[in-house]
């Protein structure tokens, strides 16, 4: 029997892809995939502009194009011209994200370039095996000025000094937390992929610093940004030397050399350690007030911030049960588009067989059927893959408010210490002041007076006027912190609506469209391969 050429499947974009596919194994599909991965497509570092987005921790993106990975395709990239109106007109949207970094004092905030440097006063008996550290370039310029940038070299202890520094200038703002030193990361990842991850990390972080209303004008931030040399530590974050200054003031104190504390002291939390017997004096107050029942003489009494933050603590519950679903989705979204690409090799490979082995007109047209699924299947893998993408890019947003609610806790952590300080001095006080009563009844019933008694009744007035300032100064850094925490939580509200809205409605754009988009491609290969349906019709029939 004479046979026929065998019918060609339409020609297109996707059989092109097919041609330029290796017939690997199925279990090589993640190595081939991922030469279609946005994720995965390295890009130049340069200085960038603000970020549009974080992205998780699993997918480590940086909100800057300077990052080691290129931002996630909008949809119209993806999709082409089928791609839902839509999902369009909700890609070229700014984001809230984008919308706060634009209105920063910065235009251009970058960490690139890591650098491994030997410590300066290292020393080592084996040659070549001195302590190192990494250092990275930070290079920023302020919006208007676009023309001089400021470049400094920074390490990681270097951010840890900023912190410390922000947490104290900062106290009842929402501080955006620094990344984590992850030791354990760094001993277990491969040192360039640990670098990277950190370098993005840290310029994530300088943004956010950026982005908050009062910590981007502080000096605090443009020092670290523009000072050249090495960052000092203050006294007041250096923890040996906190400790040292206390074990040697706590002698005098118990003397009563020093017995009260300094106005500007009390505008710190005690437990930094440089005062020992306010740390002793604190505790005693929170045992007798929480153990033992006793009212104190200054109490929370703003119903609303104690409403706000019990509501904020189920908020933290309902953030932490959606953060864990959203990284089964991406999980499972990642195993689909895995899996779907393996569907696509085996067909390429069966394909192949059916090509080489086929004897009739049948083998072959099946095999050119089996070439038209393995396209759809390797389509509809790189669509899963691209999702993904776009899931993490929107659901990060989960993530991100799970890490503002650890500022969140510090912050109301300054306003109990603050409170906790200014109970303390007025305990003192009133202790104070029945010492003075019992001298006085005593000289009281001696002829002429006790002159020692009064004398010590004088000493104790000027204790009590010196603790009448230290305690005015408390009570004013406590109403700081009150109203820097009612500032801030209004601002979290507001950028808590602006962000999960912009989450909501691009989370849906992208999942419709993309289910669009392979919803297509298979209707496609079943208008093709309709021969099939209209034989077993006419079989039934």
């Amino acid at each position: 029997m004479m046979s026929s050429a065998m019918p060609e499947p339409p020609s297109g974009e996707g059989d092109g892809d097919m041609e330029t596919l290796p017939l690997a194994a199925a279990s090589d599909y993640a190595s081939v995939a991922s030469t279609f991965d946005p994720l995965l497509s390295a890009s130049a570092a340069s200085p960038s502009s603000p970020p549009a987005r974080a992205a998780a921790a699993a997918y480590t993106l940086s909100p800057t194009s300077s990052s080691s990975f290129v931002d996630p395709p909008s949809y119209a990239d993806v999709a082409g011209a089928a791609s839902s109106p839509r999902s369009a007109s909700a890609s070229s949207s700014p984001s809230p994200r984008s919308a706060r970094a634009a209105a920063s004092e910065y235009a251009v905030i970058a960490v690139s370039d890591p650098e491994t440097e030997a410590e300066p006063a290292a020393t080592s008996l084996v040659p070549g095996s001195a302590p190192t550290y990494v250092s990275y370039l930070v290079t920023s310029a302020r919006r208007g000025d676009h023309q001089r940038r400021h470049a400094v070299r920074r390490r990681f202890r270097d951010f840890v000094t900023l912190a410390d520094r922000l947490a104290e200038a900062f106290r009842g703002h929402f501080v955006p937390p620094r990344p984590d030193k992850n030791t354990v990361e760094s001993q277990v990842m491969q040192r360039d992929e640990f670098v990277a991850q950190r370098r993005a990390a840290l310029e994530r972080y300088l943004w956010r610093l950026a982005e908050h209303p009062a910590i981007g004008p502080s000096d605090e931030l443009r020092v670290f940004l523009q000072a050249e040399g090495k960052m000092p530590l203050p006294g007041s974050t250096d923890v040996a030397s906190r400790m040292l200054d206390g074990a040697a003031r706590l002698p005098r104190q118990l003397l009563g050399e020093e017995a009260v504390v300094p106005p500007q002291d009390v505008v710190q939390p005690a437990k930094g350690g440089r005062d020992l017997l306010r740390i002793f004096k604190e505790l005693k107050q929170s045992v007798v007030t929480d153990w033992a029942g006793v009212k104190p003489p200054l109490v929370e009494e703003d119903r609303e911030f104690l409403d706000r933050k019990e509501k904020l603590q189920e908020w933290e519950q309902q953030l932490t049960s959606a953060s864990q679903q959203a990284e089964a989705l991406v999980k499972a979204q990642q195993d689909m588009g895995d899996t779907m690409g393996a569907l696509g090799l085996a067909f390429i490979k069966l394909t192949k067989f059916e090509t080489e082995e086929a004897m009739y007109d049948s083998q072959r047209i099946r095999a050119a059927d089996s070439k038209r699924i393995a396209t759809a299947a390797v389509k509809a893998s790189r669509a899963c893959r691209d999702l993904n993408t776009q899931t993490v890019k929107y659901l990060d947003t989960l993530h991100e408010h799970l890490g503002i609610m650890l500022s969140v806790h510090t912050a109301f952590s300054d306003r109990a210490s603050a409170l906790l300080t200014v109970q303390t001095l007025m305990s003192d006080l009133a202790s104070l002041q029945s010492r003075i009563e019992k001298l006085e009844a005593a000289a009281s019933k001696i002829f002429g007076g006790d002159r020692a008694r009064l004398r010590k009744v004088e000493e104790l007035r000027e204790t009590i006027r010196a603790t009448e300032d230290a305690k005015f100064c408390a009570l004013r850094e406590y109403e700081r912190i009150k109203e820097n925490n009612r500032s801030e939580l209004q601002r979290l509200d507001r950028e808590k609506k602006e962000d999960f809205l912009d989450m909501l409605k691009g989370f849906v754009t992208s999942q419709v469209a993309y289910a669009e988009k392979v919803v297509d491609g298979w209707e496609t290969v079943a208008e093709e391969t309709s021969g099939y349906a209209r034989r077993a019709d006419h079989t039934a029939s």
